[in-house]
Parts: structure tokens; sequence; C-alpha cells
């Protein structure tokens, strides 16, 4: 009896015990019993910046190496306190230790790493795994075989080399995206690392670099926007690495952002053999679908599960969206609407001071918001594909991607092409089930034909159906290519869409309000670049947002609906100050319509202004450039942006009058004298009906200092990596900002945090420094969590200032042996501020476009026909003499002609003296305009079928925007040639308006 008892004890603390180990693996790092578990590998690493030998071992003495989390940058100190071209490089080693889950025994065992700088030697317990060398794609290893099973220790080491030269060790050839001026070497492991335990019949990683597997496809075809229906199909590539034949069933489920299930659906069952690979898919009609548009971050969970006799064995989770694209006339549809691409240039680095491009995935998402808030639709990333976290913010806040593969500034044969075509091949795996991926650019400048089809075989064979277009930067003439479009000029296009791929590149600090404002810097003022005048790259705020206006009514008037061959937009370079190549005062790139710490320019609210619509503004806006606190007797022009048709200035509620309009969104007030008080910018429609205002009042003396935190939704992390970005205000007495305070700040750090600070203009750009001042009254700061979780205090003070003061409180983050179920993505909302597609047409149109018969012309009647083939490759130009300096065009239709627009040789350049007659008769006679593309000719309407543009005097050359490359070289626009009796055409076009359509409205 007694021995029955001691058993059932015993049997009793055994179940116990199993019991507590069961709480354990579930609370902690275990695989799941059925399903795969992805962890967050991130925690637990040492760096050491050198290349000591031996350090791959399992054994070595790395005791004095730097502790860190990951994503980190062993140069991250170096952000935006040296330039791009002497950021440090060279050798770094990466190691950690982890050991398994105890039910991941006999398991299948993957590394992911989101990609490493530049080239990376692997190693698990001593044995070298594989290399990865591109610097930005991400890479997977099998470790299954090398990895030692629970309780023994394993050791992760990555010898990283961040050389600018670093050449492929198989062909040694260097990576043409390895360049000094646009690609901020921030060495080392700068991305996530993740590590995933399957069964071994599982469904592959879309890791190709390395594992040659593509993963799970998710995608919607047939798609019913007003239905709001279509069928989503779900591909997933299996794999068998068991001895023996499995047969399973593939389930799919979808559900919501709510967590509710929507559908469930399945394929056939199906038999893999011992070793074979094989995709497997499955398709059903969804209906009452949410579909992702521009500022709708819209997105599901779609699982798909391995069953073998009825029970799960190996199951995925794939967040993605559904929507619907096309790109045609000239034009970019979104979910059968067209939309006008408005948005951002932005370096792929996406860096911050102090940090560098390894940020939290919250601010991943404050930043990437920041340009959906002021109106930007797409984010272009320069050059090099961005980083999976970057990726997937954007599908968070509904922001359209253009992403690139890897180049420089031209095409290339040989091993380099084909390091870009693996690179395109491994990003478009990677990435096809984002949904905010709409534009594969395969080059930063025109590629050849045969590259494109290339490219675009690439894109048919691995992303067939996600409704992706893929171009090039130019490809203007391309019979291949689905979108293109000049980095600096205006294109047209009756066919594919050609927006331009950046423009407005001038630069300006944040600091530098205007002429009337300390540290008073007069516009333009600052040295030379390359022995040429840079003052478009030291403007301050009035004249830089001025510039945005300008260079956006470009395309703006060559909008949709402005005739059959139309513009399909631009996007501004850059978003936020980067770290990478300048041409002004500074050490780094201010063309950003924020600074480097996210701080709105003026600039960004004049996008606000232009761009708050799919083509035409939407919603009345206006914003009042500049502040109001300036000196007793200060005289100034006030510039207002407004999408409204007439603005109105007040002072202290007396009018000064209205605004002289031009570049349709920009209001000039002339001689505008400052009093204390209030000043107020009022928008009228066409009936004269108020519909916007704009109001700035005076602030007062400065008095006291103000703390905000910005942080993770779930609060500051305590793993080591997380930040809280902290904005510091100099206010007057009743709060408001003080908009031309320059006080130093001193801030204290107590309590479970390390400084990183922010960036102001002085020495070394004052990184890291914990004396800072404000710029226009506000800066920001950069604090990071440790590992420990725990108070942390912050104060500021500054001289005569009543000092701020904030506290927060880290959380505890949980990892247990180096691993976390804790994802740097988790607990992040989609955004969905701009709610659903609107219905309707999305701009008016404003002109009809007459077509063209035939053509006669004073000289090479043979190239008549290209002034008006939809090609901006092709011109007709006479033989140089004055006498033949005509071209007569015969029309479709007798049409009431009231513009003709054309794109000249040599835009930029050249200004040409033309009489335009129509059926004889004299409309229009003067000198064209120098442009960025296309001068457009106006007059009375006038009735007729024969139109003849003749040069009437010599031309008039000067460039009127001095464009200078970072080369130093000048940017050609078109044909150019000495001769001044030349006429050259690119396109033409003739316009009548269009009849009023009675009851229309824009929705």
């Amino acid at each position: 009896m007694g021995e029955r008892n001691n058993s059932r004890k015993k049997l009793s603390s055994v179940a116990g015990l199993f019991l507590l180990l069961t709480l354990l693996l579930a609370s902690g790092t275990t695989a799941s019993a059925f399903s795969r578990t992805k962890f967050n590998f991130n925690p637990g690493w040492k760096v050491l910046k050198g290349d000591p030998a031996g350090a791959e071992a399992p054994d070595y003495n790395d005791a004095s190496w730097r502790k860190v989390t990951l994503p980190w940058a062993w140069n991250e100190d170096e952000a935006y306190r040296l330039d791009i071209h002497s950021l440090t490089t060279g050798v770094a080693w990466y190691r950690k230790e982890f050991k398994l889950p105890a039910d991941a025994a006999g398991k299948k065992v993957f590394l992911e790493f989101e990609g490493v700088r530049q080239g990376g030697e692997f190693y698990v317990n001593g044995k070298h795994i594989g290399r990865h060398e591109n610097g930005a794609m991400a890479v997977g290893f099998d470790i299954s075989e090398f990895v030692k099973p629970a309780p023994a220790v394993n050791v992760v080491a990555v010898r990283t080399d961040s050389d600018w030269n670093y050449r492929e060790k198989a062909t040694n050839t260097k990576y043409q995206w390895s360049d000094q001026n646009f690609n901020a070497n921030y060495g080392g492991i700068p991305k996530n690392v993740f590590l995933h335990i399957s069964d071994k019949l599982y469904q592959t990683l879309p890791l190709y670099s390395n594992l040659g597997t593509t993963g799970v496809y998710i995608y919607a075809r047939n798609i019913d926007i007003p239905a709001k229906t279509a069928t989503i199909t779900a591909e997933s590539e299996i794999k068998n690495e068991h001895a023996t034949a499995k047969t399973f069933q593939y389930e799919v489920v979808l559900q919501d952002m709510a967590g509710k299930k929507i559908s469930t659906f399945a394929g056939e069952p199906a038999t893999l053999a011992p070793g074979e690979t094989r995709k497997v898919k499955a398709s059903a009609q969804v209906d009452n679908l949410n579909f992702w548009s521009w500022g709708y971050g819209y997105l599901y969970n779609v699982s798909t599960t391995l069953k073998v006799d009825g029970k799960p064995v190996d199951e995925v989770q794939t967040r993605t969206g559904f929507r619907k694209t096309a790109f045609k006339e000239g034009m970019f549809y979104l979910n059968d609407r067209v939309l006008m691409v408005h948005g951002y240039a932005q370096r792929t680095s996406n860096e911050w001071p102090g940090i560098g491009m390894s940020v939290p995935a919250w601010l991943s998402d404050y930043s990437n918001r920041l340009m959906v808030q002021s109106n930007g639709n797409l984010v272009r990333w320069m050059h090099i594909t961005p980083w999976k976290q970057d990726v997937e913010s954007c599908d968070r806040v509904g922001l359209i991607q253009a992403m690139p593969a890897g180049d420089a500034e031209k095409d290339v044969e040989g091993p380099r092409w084909t390091q870009r075509t693996q690179l395109m091949r491994d990003a478009i795996i990677y990435n096809k089930n984002n949904p905010s991926i709409i534009f594969y650019e395969s080059g930063n400048e025109s590629i050849s034909e045969a590259h494109m089809q290339e490219m675009k075989a690439i894109r048919d064979k691995y992303d067939p159906y996600g409704g992706r277009a893929i171009g090039s930067r130019e490809m203007l003439d391309s019979e291949v290519a689905e979108y293109g479009g000049e980095m600096l000029y205006i294109n047209k296009s009756a066919d594919i869409p050609m927006w331009a791929t950046e423009y407005s590149r001038d630069e300006g600090l944040r600091k530098y309000w205007d002429e009337f404002t300390p540290p008073y810097h007069k516009d333009g003022a600052g040295p030379l670049y390359k022995g040429q005048d840079a003052s478009d790259y030291n403007r301050n705020q009035d004249s830089h947002a001025k510039e945005n206006v300008i260079r956006w009514f470009d395309y703006w008037r060559e909008r949709p609906g402005t005739g059959k061959r139309v513009s399909s937009g631009g996007v501004n370079i850059v978003f936020s100050d980067t770290n990478t190549h300048y041409r002004g005062e500074e050490n780094y790139r201010r063309s950003g319509e924020v600074d480097p710490m996210r701080i709105p320019k003026d600039g960004y609210f004049a996008h606000q202004v232009m761009w708050d619509g799919w083509v035409e503004p939407q919603n009345p806006r206006t914003h009042i450039m500049g502040h109001w606190n300036y000196e007793p007797g200060v005289t100034k022009d006030i510039f207002v942006v407004s999408n409204g048709e007439a603005v109105e200035l007040f002072i202290n509620g007396k009018s000064k009058g209205k605004g002289e309009q031009s570049h349709r969104f920009l209001y000039t007030f002339k001689n505008i004298s400052f009093e204390p008080g209030t000043i107020s910018a009022v928008s009228y429609d066409k009936a004269g009906q108020k519909v916007s205002e704009a109001k700035k009042e005076t602030a007062g003396e400065p008095a006291a200092l103000r703390l905000t935190v910005m942080q993770h939704p779930e609060g500051l992390q305590a793993n080591g990596h997380d930040l809280a970005l902290v904005e510091v205000e100099v206010v007057d007495s009743k709060g408001k900002r003080c908009p031309t305070a320059l006080n130093m700040v001193h801030f204290n750090l107590e309590g479970a945090a390390e400084w990183r600070g922010g960036i102001a203009q002085g020495p070394a750009n004052y990184i890291l420094s914990q004396n800072l001042p404000v710029e226009g009254g506000v800066n920001r700061v950069l604090i990071r969590s440790t590992t420990k979780a725990g108070k942390i205090k912050l104060q500021a003070k500054a001289e005569g200032l009543k000092t701020a003061t904030v506290t927060l409180k880290s959380k505890p983050f949980k990892q247990t042996n180096g691993l976390a179920t804790w994802l740097p993505g988790d607990k992040l909302p989609s955004y969905l501020d701009r709610g659903h597609t609107p219905a309707g047409q999305s701009y008016v149109v404003t002109r009809t476009p007459v077509g063209i018969t035939k053509a006669t012309a004073g000289a090479n009647q043979q190239d008549v026909k290209n002034s008006y083939d939809d090609n901006e490759l092709t011109d007709w130009e006479n033989d140089g003499l004055l006498s033949t300096g005509w071209i007569s065009y015969e029309l479709e239709r007798t049409a009431e002609i009231s513009e003709i627009s054309m794109k000249l040789n040599n835009w930029r350049n050249r200004s040409y003296p033309i009489l335009i007659t129509i059926d004889g008769k004299e409309v229009f006679k003067g000198n064209t305009v120098r442009s960025l593309g296309y001068f457009t000719a106006s007059f009375p309407p006038q009735t007729g079928k024969n139109v003849t543009i003749k040069l009437i005097g010599a031309n008039i050359d000067g460039d009127a925007f001095g464009f200078l490359e970072i080369t130093g070289a000048k940017e050609p626009a078109g044909n150019t040639t000495e001769a001044k009796g030349a006429l050259g055409i690119n396109e033409i076009e003739f316009y009548e308006k269009p009849e009023p359509v009675l009851g229309s409205t824009l929705n």
C-alpha cells in the first residue's frame, strides 16, 4: 500500500513537473506542437570591430566584446557626424549564444538575416554555413544539421566586411550599388534576424539566396471593386524532408483585421515523396473585402496549413492586402481610380542621427506615415531595395512603394548585370506578398531592351499575378517597360505611365526661416560646389518651399484630364534630410521636407495643400509660410500656399488684399509689415465663398522648455534596441512655441536608457552631444532602452527658461536562451486615415486634344512624324538655317484651338522666337519659355485646320535652372546644337477647350 502511495506521489510529481514544463514551454521559447515558430533572434549578440583569428570557434573568448541587441551597425555613432564618404568601414565580427527549445529535436531549423553589409561569412558551432555578399537583400540558412538539441548551447558567428570596394568572391566583381554617394555604409548587421523551426514537411521560406526557395504566394484575381469581391489564391512551395512519403491537405484561412475568419478553403490532397519539392495551391471567391489603398493600410492574415491525417503539421501566417491596379493611357489606376503619383524619392537607408537605419519598427511607421500625412502617396526607394521593415511599414500606413533592385547610374554588362538580376529575383520573391509595392524599378538609368525584357521575365516568373508594373528610370521609348520617367524633366505619354523619379532637389536647413529671422541666412549664401554656384543648395525655408510649389506645378499642369498625353506625376527628392551626398554647406543632404529628426519644414505643409487628392486637390487647405514673430520694423513678402481660387491676407483682422497667384498654388503678398498679433490667410472658391483658413499668432518671450515623448504604442520595450523620440520646445508663458528661439538645451538622462541624442547645425552636427540647441524653437532627441526594465528620467535645462522633465518606464522584454517570440512589427496598427478608395472620376477634363493627320517642314521632311509620335526621344529638327525653321501641321478636323503644347529641343537652355498661325492667321508671336519639359502657347480660341510654327529670329541660349550633377557635369535637356537658326520639336499637341458637362462633379 505504501509503495502504491509512493508510486502515486511519484506519478503525481512527474505529472506536475510535466504540467509545469508544458506551461513554461507554452509561455517561453517553444516550437509549437504542430506549426512552425518564428523567433526574434535579435537579442544577446556581441560585437567586435576587427578581424581576430578563430572568432568563429564556439569556445572563442568574447567576454570583452560589446553586448548589443540587433539590428545594430557598429559605426552607428558616425551617422550624420561624418559625411557619407568618411563613414568608417571594414571587418567586424558578430557572435551569439542560444539554445533551441526542448521540443525542437528532429525538426527543421532555419536562420533568416534581413541583410548584412556588405559581405558576410556565416558560422554555426564553428562550421561555415555559407556566404552572402550583395549587402542589400535577405539570406536564409538551413542549420538543422549544425545545431545541437536542448539543453546544449549553440554559437552563431558572422564575419562582416563593409569595405566600399568589397568584391564578390566568385567573380572578383564590385557591386554596383556599393556607392559612396547614395548608399550610406552602416556596417555589420543593421537589419533584423529571425530563427524558424518547422516540421520536416514544411512550406519553404521566401529566401532564394542560398536556400533557393520561394515560400508562400498570396494573390487576388477577378477583382471587382464595387462588389468588394475577388478570387483569392494561396500558393505554397512545399518540401518533404521526411524519410517517407507524406500525404497532406492544404488549407487556407483568411482573417480580417479584427481577427474574424472570413473564408476557409482547401486544395486537393497531395503526396510528396521523400526529398520532393512541389507547389500546391487553393483558391476561392471571397466577398466583402476591404481593398488596400493609399492611406488605407487594410491587411489580412492568411494562414496556410499542411494537415496530415487531419492534424496540422505546418502553418505559415502571411500578412497581406488586396488591391487592383492598371497602367494604361499614360495613367496609373488603383482600385479602378486614376491616381497621380506625388510623393518622395527617399534614400533606402531612411536613416536617423546617431542610429543609422537600425530603428525599431514603430519608428519606421512614424517616419513613413508622415509621408502619407503630407499627402504623399508613393515612396520611390532609391538605388537599393528597401529592407523588409520599411516594406512592411508601408503596408501598414498605406504608402505605395517603388522597389528597386540595386544599381548606380547606368546600365552594365557581365557579372555586374547578373548581380542586378539576382538581386531583383531575390527581392521580388521576398516581397511579393506586400501590397504596397506596386512598381519594380530595374534601374536608376535607362537599360537596354534586352535587359528590360530579362527583368520583366523575372517578374513574370516569380510574381505573375501581383499587379505590379516593372520599368526603369527613363525608358521613354521602350516597347517592354511598363512605366518610365526622367529624374528631373516632365515626360508625358498616351501609353505607359510616365512619372518623374525625382524632382525639386534643392537643399535648405530647417534652421533657416528667411533673411529676417535669426540667424539671418541670406537665401543661397554658402560655398561653391565643385567650383560651381551652389545657391540652390543653400536655400532658406521660404525659398525652398516656394521651389517645391513651382516644381510641382510643372507636373500638375500636365496632369490626367489635360489631354491624351499626360504626366502621371513625380516624386520629390528627398523626404528626410539624409546622410548621403550633398551639394551645400553642410555634410549631409538637406533636400528633405522634414529634417533628420522628422521635424517638418515648410515644404512639408506645401505638399499637404497641393497633394490632397487623387489628381485634383479635393480638400480645401491653406498654409502660411514662415512664422509671425519678426522684429519691429520688418517688412517682407508673405507667401501662402493654397488650393483655393483666391486668397486674402489679414493682420489683426485688417485686410491686406488678395495675393498675386502664380504656379496655381502660390500666393504672394508684397511688402507686408510685421505687427504683433495674428496673421491669417482666407481662401475662397470660384464663387467667392470661404473654403479654408490658416492662422499664425505671435508668441511671447521664451519662458520654459516643454518635452513630449513619442514611443511604441505598447510602451518602451526593454530589449536594448527600442527607442523613444522626445521633442523639446521653447515656449512662452502661454505654452506657444517660440518659432525664432535658438536656445542651447542641456539634457540629463537617468535610469535604464542610453543617450543617442539628435542633430543641429554646429560642431560635428552635435551628434551624441547632451548639449543641443533648438532650431526654430524645436528639436528632438532619441534615447534607447537597455535590456533592464525600469524608470527613465530625462531633464532638459536652458539658461533663463523653466526646466522640463519627463519620466517613462521601459517594459520587460521576454527572451529565453537568446530567443524571443515578440517580433519587431508586433502590436503595430494599420492606419486607415484616408478611408476606402473613393468611387468616381478623380480628375476633370480641362481640354480636348486634336489629332494630327500629317506635317510638312522646311527641312528634313522624313523626320516630321517624330514631332508627334508619342516618343520624347525622337524629334524633328531643321538644318539650322532660319529660312527652313518652320513646320506645318494638318489637323484631323477643323477645331477651335486655344492651346498648343510643345516639347522643344534643349528645352531647359534655349528660348525660341516663334510665330504661330492657324489657317494663315497669327495667334501667337513671342519667345518660348525655357522649362523642364513643355512650353504651352495659350491664345484666344481660333478655328482652323492647318497650323504653322515658324522660327522668326535667332535662338536665345542660357541655362534657366543650372542643374548640377554630383559629378560636376550638367544634365542634358534634349538634343543640342550651336546653330542659332535651329528649330527642333520632340512632341507637339493641339488642344481645344472641352464642352462643359452639366451636372458633372469630381468625387
